[in-house]
């Protein structure tokens, strides 16, 4: 069991799993169940990468330094002020006599866990990065455990955009089965509509039959996802104005959302999805910005009867969903595209 989940890795604190670890040992040699991948390129989290470009005002060479110190330091990438981390795309290089991943030497996988459990080496200094964009080319080497979740690239897909869909890949896969579970008619609230995960969300209630409205916080992002037809209704506001949001949710659908999906990645966004949500409702936080202090004390000071969920990242089958619906969906995939191109 400790191999499996990669205690062997962890250097401090002692007796804690690697995610809840300040250092691990990211040293290549692997253990019988671990794999070992030669990295290409990492996908760093949203809310990490505005942390970091927002501390260093868009300095890319500031931003570079630190995710190396950081990587340096912590054997993985784990961001010490969010929290969170990405993941990554690589070759497969070794694969342990017990690893139950069902991997081969040669395989180009993403690795469908996150980058602050990942045992990670930066050998190349990041020197193909201009630190200015989320998708960081690098050379080194990560380790996955045997409870690992890896998935091998599509033949059809760049990497890059590969990642970029694999990066937010629980999302879309967790409001497809909260809107089935809700007889009809289902109305979902996504605020952060007009990015990675909310544009898959949407996509995938829409599939699940929900009438959508994506909640962006401009007339620039509104434009893109009117633009798209991604939603039935587009509203802007500041998902950090609680009172706005809900009346920008309500004006829109004609009263509160069955399901409200928060895919923002700035703090503050809690009391303003509890109160855009109906009673009896669910809302899927899945920023890694989320408080979960700020939630429940603001569902209970707002007596908001509503389910909470934290989006983990992972459904079995979530990688395969996503990418599904990135080629049932074109105006998805022109949205992916442009991201990954930086536009």
């Amino acid at each position: 069991m400790s191999a499996s989940v990669g205690l062997g890795r962890v250097l401090e604190p002692a007796g804690v799993l690697p995610q809840a670890a300040w250092r691990l040992d990211a040293r290549p040699e692997i253990a019988a169940d671990e794999v070992r991948i030669a990295v290409e390129r990492l996908n760093l989290d949203a809310a990490s990468f505005r942390q970091l470009a927002t501390k260093h005002g868009g300095d890319g060479d500031a931003v570079r330094a630190e995710v190396l110190e950081i990587v340096g330091t912590r054997g993985k990438m784990h961001n010490p002020v969010t929290g969170s981390g990405g993941m990554l795309i690589g070759v497969v290089e070794e694969v342990g006599a017990e690893s139950p991943l069902g991997l081969k030497p040669g395989d180009r996988v993403a690795t469908l866990v996150s980058l602050t459990l990942t045992p990670l080496r930066i050998t190349d200094g990041l020197a193909g990065w201009d630190g200015r964009s989320e998708q960081v080319p690098a050379r080194g080497t990560a380790i996955l455990f045997g409870r690992s979740v890896a998935a091998v690239l599509p033949d059809d897909l760049a990497p890059e955009l590969a990642l970029a869909v694999f990066d937010v890949c629980g999302a879309p896969a967790l409001t497809d089965r909260v809107v089935r579970e809700y007889e009809t008619p289902v109305t979902v609230a996504v605020l952060g509509g007009a990015g990675k995960s909310g544009s898959l969300s949407l996509a995938a209630a829409r599939g699940a039959g929900a009438r959508t409205v994506a909640v962006v916080v401009d007339d620039r992002e509104a434009q893109i996802v009117r633009n798209a037809g991604l939603a039935d209704a587009v509203a802007v506001a500041d998902a950090r104005d609680p009172v706005a949001v809900s009346r920008a949710v309500a004006g829109a659908l004609g009263g509160p959302a069955t399901v409200t999906v928060v895919c923002v990645d700035v703090p503050g966004c809690e009391h303003g999805a509890i109160l855009a949500t109906a009673a009896g409702g669910t809302v899927i936080f899945f920023s890694m910005a989320t408080s979960f202090p700020a939630a429940a004390l603001g569902a209970e000071g707002l007596a908001a009867d509503v389910t909470m969920l934290i989006g983990n990242g992972y459904l079995p089958g979530h990688a395969e969903f996503a990418v599904d619906l990135l080629r049932r969906v074109p105006a998805v995939r022109r949205l992916f595209e442009a991201r990954v191109a930086g536009h």
